[in-house]
């Protein structure tokens, strides 16, 4: 009577499919870790062109008005969409100035909302 060592089908089986599921997990939190990359990176591009408004607004030295004003810029091979306006603060000589980036103008939320505050000079 020879007795045979190894694995019976039905183990081989199991080791299949466990190896299989572990490989599906693996490949779902990659592929969510890619989604994430892409939605940081279109965050810190928003910011910087939230940033970039902001500073050209306050280099102009101009009182920001009390109402939406937009444009579109092109940015990093894209077209997005900018807004800013001002806002009344209890200090007169104090105005809010809000800016929000979008990817498209159209889009209901901004990617990036950004507040400064101004002074009147």
């Amino acid at each position: 009577m020879s007795t045979q060592r190894g694995m019976t089908l039905l183990e081989v089986l199991v080791a299949l499919i466990v190896f299989a599921l572990a490989g599906l997990a693996v490949l779902q939190t990659t592929a969510q870790q890619a989604g994430s990359i892409g939605r940081m990176e279109e965050k810190i591009l928003a910011s910087w062109l939230a940033d970039n408004q902001q500073v050209r607004l306050h280099l102009d030295k101009t009182w920001p008005e009390k109402r939406w004003i937009g444009t579109t810029v092109t940015y990093a091979g894209e077209e997005w969409s900018v807004r800013w306006q001002g806002v009344d603060t209890e200090l007169g000589q104090l105005r809010a100035l809000d800016v929000e980036v979008r990817r498209h103008k159209e889009d209901a939320a901004p990617v990036v909302s950004l507040r400064s505050y101004v002074v009147r000079e």
